[in-house]
């Protein structure tokens, strides 16, 4: 096979990729049919960014199978090579985190496997862009069609999350995702985010076929032309032919250039193309069996012929459909033999391929030479090191193979510990529907009280995050399996799961409360801080205790935090802290608390997680504090970390209500649609998530001039259980609620809802004095606005101020002027548009009412209505307030005016140009 042709045909393609660096960030998605150049256009393109540190990583079959990482773990490693382990030590603190893909930085550090992942996801993002202060970073990503989950899980995580100088180049086989292929949906996703675009290689025409041959004779390159179709990698290899007469095949045609090689050169591609894409020089060699020299007289053809190309330590076929023709002309028992070869070579001198690569490598010879008990041996080992690298659903692959060939042979580990790592695995990766059926296989399979408690644990978990509603029964269950005495931890953080989901139930309250108390009690007499921590916070979120209560519980469990195994927990507590100090009133020192949480979750690597979690609880005291922008920011940094689902909803909610707030009603719609496509999924729901949202769509049907479709949207608020935090947000809703009702049959059940909730606290206390004001025109008694402004003057939140002092005019009109000016000073601040829209229609409207004796803005308003010659009812309607209410207010005018009729009254109201 010739040398590489130059590049032909690609001119508009390489000036996208050159469009792409120039705003980074960004990514580009190379898709193409093999063969079609896609790895030779990002090679020119980056060999054409001398400023730019090139990061390369490859995907190979056995990756998807069972090498977690590999592109990533090549890409790093490489870096590793250029600067030094030191050096990416100086540069990332906490870079003993990337020891779960290159053991070159020691041991991973010893934390739950569910922070690993998330840990390494942060770690790998924050040197990516800690390399892009000092200059552009290129990421190039090659045959993702073979990719593992894990690594397109990080390669997702990367992309949504990249920052700074950072270009990431994706290139796949198109024609190889098949209808359910996992890279398609990964595809379709990215696709969507603005700062990705794909990119589809075409076939070379008859033209560019012709200029890269060389051909002068027309006939004779229209002939290679049919014969290539057009596909770079077939062109080149018809280029070395000097007939035409064309191989039969296009397998025959990429191994013609192989079959002109030496006889020695092509045994030894032969046993290159059994071991993958790429090979070690010392692997190659004992493989082989030849000395250094002897493999490098045998090698240097094919390097010469462009078949092979040098790679580091290595070698590396120039293109995988060479590698694949090669291997495919093996005989079945050569194959087997070869792979029989590798394994033993492997497991005398595992240091022969890179650190990390060994134990995997092994457990694919082993299976593919069909050696089972020695491929059932090396896939125990290698699920075990997938753990230990965080890539649970390669772990879960290995494990349930170990599962497998277990049944084949009369060997292996105990079935029970099998199943077991199956279940962490299946845990770990989100596969909940197999977690469930490997631990019932389990529970079927022993009758230890401990190993069934800890199994009907995880059940319980998986079904509870499935939304059943009996994987509560399995927590009870593994509870009472573990014996009272003696106390153990076991059982302490049996109580303590138990406890923490069941006060997430409609109606688990009180059980869950019994089960905390008791897994705090048995917590201390085994010393287990991370149960008693976790036991203390359920008791510490219980909705119907005293904000300050509470709040004394956190400061108890401070000496706790540096003790407990579990950092989540750890950062739960700051969450809990600012969610209580929130709902307490005390909004500035919520945000502070949140904002550390969240800096703390960003730097122990669990931004996405519970650094999203806990950027909700910061956003929301700002928008309470009236720091809208900042609130904003917030959420919108939140949402670029690309957070859980279940997170989404309420962050899209308060975000929706800000942009609501300031007369965006388009994209207040645009963020209730997105909100309400998560938050209505599952029947187990926070109160926090599904009301962030319903407040929204009422506020937005209520400024749409809809009241009778923001009833129908509040209509959820009858129907939803008990939940945890029910009355707090649940309170804000039904204020808005009121505004919707026009009689009291459909009041009648809100008011029955609101009696039934707790007050708890000054927001929960000024929430409801807002609701009983919303509810007066039609109840006909309330309290005054002005004293509802004041409440929330009080816990200083500026825009429901502001409103309560705009209704607060009508009802009196001493000092109405200044009350009106401090809430269109307010209004103006927030750019709370339609608010201030309001304030200014009202003073403007008032204007009159000094030359009116004694009459409140409220009865210049009723005076209005009357000078149009209507009716107590009409005039009640019109301003939405009760008959019975215009009644007295018609009185008070005829009394301040000193006339008799109304119809001298509407006289009067002429007069003076009302």
């Amino acid at each position: 096979m010739p040398p590489a042709s130059p590049l032909i045909g690609r001119t508009g393609e390489l000036a996208r990729l050159r469009e792409a660096f120039a705003r980074l960030p960004g990514a580009v998605l190379v898709g193409g049919e093999a063969g079609i150049g896609k790895t030779r256009l990002v090679r020119e393109f980056t060999a054409g960014c001398p400023a730019a540190r090139v990061l390369t990583g490859g995907c190979v079959e056995l990756s998807a199978e069972l090498l977690p990482f590999a592109p990533f773990t090549a890409a790093l490693r490489g870096l590793v090579r250029e600067l030094g382990v030191s050096t990416i030590e100086d540069l990332l603190p906490g870079a003993r985190g990337l020891s779960r893909l290159l053991p070159e930085f020691g041991d991973p550090d010893e934390i739950p496997a569910a922070e690993a992942r998330a840990r390494l996801f942060e770690l790998v993002l924050t040197l990516l862009d800690r390399l892009a202060e000092r200059g552009p970073v290129v990421v190039v990503i090659e045959d993702a069609h073979w990719a593992d989950r894990s690594s397109r899980d990080l390669l997702d995580f990367l992309i949504r999350n990249l920052a700074g100088s950072v270009l990431v180049l994706v290139t796949y086989r198109s024609e190889a995702l098949h209808r359910d292929h996992p890279l398609r949906p990964l595809l379709a996703e990215l696709d969507r985010i603005d700062r990705v675009e794909r990119l589809e290689l075409p076939r070379l025409t008859l033209a560019e076929t012709r200029r890269m041959l060389g051909e002068h004779d027309p006939a004779r390159a229209e002939q290679f032309f049919r014969r290539s179709e057009g596909n770079p990698l077939f062109v080149e290899a018809l280029a070395g032919e000097e007939s035409a007469e064309l191989p039969e095949s296009l397998r025959d045609l990429v191994l013609a250039g192989v079959r002109r090689l030496p006889e020695p050169t092509q045994e030894v591609l032969r046993i290159a193309a059994a071991g993958g894409q790429r090979l070690e020089h010392g692997l190659l060699s004992a493989v082989t069996g030849f000395g250094d020299a002897e493999l490098d007289d045998a090698l240097r053809p094919a390097v010469t012929g462009n078949v092979l190309t040098v790679d580091g330590e290595g070698y590396l076929f120039r293109h995988a459909l060479i590698r694949e023709a090669v291997r495919e002309d093996l005989l079945p028992g050569e194959l087997t033999r070869l792979h029989l070869a590798y394994a033993r070579t492997l497991e005398e001198r595992p240091w022969l391929v890179p650190p990390g690569r060994a134990t995997a490598e092994l457990a694919h010879h082993w299976h593919a030479a069909r050696d089972l008990p020695r491929a059932l041996e090396s896939a125990w080992l290698a699920s075990e090191e997938a753990l230990r690298s965080a890539a649970h659903a390669e772990a879960l692959a290995l494990t349930e193979r170990v599962l497998a060939l277990s049944g084949r042979v009369n060997s292996g580990p105990d079935r029970i510990l099998v199943l077991r790592r199956a279940v962490a695995a299946a845990d770990l990766a989100g596969e909940f529907e197999r977690g469930i059926e490997l631990t019932t296989a389990a529970l079927e399979r022993t009758a230890d009280p401990v190993v069934r408690a800890d199994m009907l644990g995880y059940r319980g978990r998986m079904r509870l995050h499935l939304h059943r509603a009996e994987g509560a029964d399995d927590l009870r269950e593994a509870v009472a399996l573990l014996p009272e005495h003696p106390p153990t931890a076991a059982r302490a953080r049996a109580l303590a799961s138990l406890a923490k989901y069941l006060y997430k139930l409609p109606d688990g309250m009180p059980e869950a409360l019994a089960a905390a108390r008791e897994a705090v009690r048995v917590a201390r007499l085994t010393d287990d801080p991370t149960a008693q921590l976790t036991a203390m916070m359920t008791l510490a979120l219980r909705d119907d205790r005293p904000d300050e209560t509470r709040l004394a519980l956190f400061a108890e469990m401070e000496p706790l935090l540096g003790r407990c195994e579990d950092y989540n927990e750890v950062l739960r507590h700051k969450l809990a802290t600012s969610h209580v100090l929130e709902g307490a009133g005390r909004h500035e020192e919520a945000y502070r608390v949140a904002l550390d949480g969240q800096r703390e979750a960003v730097s122990y690597g669990l931004g996405r997680i519970m650094g999203t979690i806990l950027a909700y609880n910061t956003a929301e005291p700002l928008v309470s504090l009236g720091r809208w922008d900042e609130a904003l920011q917030v959420i919108d940094d939140a949402v670029e970390r690309v957070p859980l689902n279940r997170h989404l909803g309420s962050l899209r909610g308060l975000a929706g209500e800000i942009h609501l707030a300031r007369g965006d009603l388009e994209r207040a719609a645009s963020y209730l649609a997105s909100a309400w496509s998560v938050a209505r999924r599952g029947p187990v729901r926070r109160a926090e998530d599904l009301f962030a949202v319903l407040r929204l769509e009422i506020a937005l049907r209520l400024a749409e001039g809809r009241p009778d479709r923001a009833l129908e949207a509040s209509a959820l608020l009858l129907e939803s259980g008990r939940m945890v935090d029910d009355a707090r947000y649940a309170w804000p809703a039904l204020a808005l609620t009121a505004r919707a009702c026009q009689d009291g049959e459909t009041l009648a059940p809100y008011l029955e809802r609101a009696g039934a909730l707790p007050v708890i606290g000054p927001v929960m206390a000024a929430q409801r004095l807002t609701f009983e004001a919303e509810c007066a025109p039609v109840t006909g008694t309330g309290p005054a606005w002005i004293r509802v402004a004041e409440a929330w003057r009080e816990i200083g939140q500026p825009y429901r101020e502001a409103y309560a002092l705009l209704r607060a005019v009508p009802e009196d009109r001493h000092g109405a002027s200044d009350r009106l000016e401090r809430a269109r000073k307010l209004a103006a601040d927030l750019g709370a548009a339609p608010l201030l829209a309001e304030i200014e229609e009202l003073r403007s409207r008032s204007g009159g009412a000094t030359a009116v004796r004694g009459l409140t803005a409220r009865e210049v308003e009723v005076l209005r209505e009357l000078a149009e010659g209507r009716a107590n009812r009409e005039i009640a309607r019109a301003l939405s307030i009760s008959a019975k209410t215009a009644s007295v207010h018609v009185s008070n005018i005829l009394a301040k005016l000193g006339v008799s009729s109304r119809g001298e009254a509407a006289a009067v109201a002429r007069r003076l140009g009302l």
